[in-house]
């Protein structure tokens, strides 16, 4: 159980360091978003359920702290795209000439 608990937080922070790669790497807010969102969200609860695996009495708290990631992370993301387009920000778009 330790050595899956391991990997799964080995694997939850290779997940949200390339997360914050794509954040970087990202043309605009949208695409950063989206690529944030879903590596906070899976890099979490790979996290959570690795510490799950180390302390096994610990479970019902990580399974609220799980609940409010997977209710919070899809709200805020959407909140925060709706004001980028509220604002007038628009979408990346490839240059049709460039193909």
């Amino acid at each position: 159980m330790n050595l899956l608990g391991d990997l799964l937080l080995l694997l939850g922070c290779a997940i949200i360091a390339i997360g914050g790669l794509g954040l970087l790497r990202m043309p605009d807010v949208y695409n950063r978003l989206q690529a944030g969102t879903k590596a906070a969200t899976l890099g979490a609860l790979s996290v959570l359920l690795g510490i799950g695996l180390h302390h096994p009495d610990w479970w019902a708290k990580l399974l609220v702290i799980a609940g409010f990631i997977l209710f919070t992370n899809p709200v805020g993301s959407s909140t925060i795209a709706r004001a980028a387009r509220r604002s007038g920000i628009e979408a990346w778009r490839v240059d049709e000439k460039a193909e």
